[in-house]
């Protein structure tokens, strides 16, 4: 989070549960959900939960990423064209 804000992002955390991502970002105009796991954790501990692939399953909305590291993070609010 704080990596994000650093570069100009508002981020809010959400907890509601339900499969919902964990960061709702905002970033030059753009939303993007996140899913963050941690990159430390093996592959298979960084699945998604049910309830998460559920959501991303069902999901119509803009970006929806799952990110393990800050790198990947930041690199998700760039514009699918790779400018900035």
């Amino acid at each position: 989070m704080t990596a994000l804000r650093k570069v100009g992002a508002t981020v809010r955390v959400i907890t509601q549960g339900d499969g919902l991502p964990d960061l709702l970002v905002g970033f030059r105009g753009r939303t993007v959900l996140m899913e963050v796991k941690d990159g430390g954790k093996v592959p298979s501990a960084q699945a998604l939960t049910e309830a998460e692939q559920k959501f991303h399953d069902e999901w119509r909305g803009g970006s929806l990423v799952v990110v393990n590291s800050v790198e990947a993070a930041l690199q998700s609010l760039r514009p699918a064209g790779g400018g900035q």
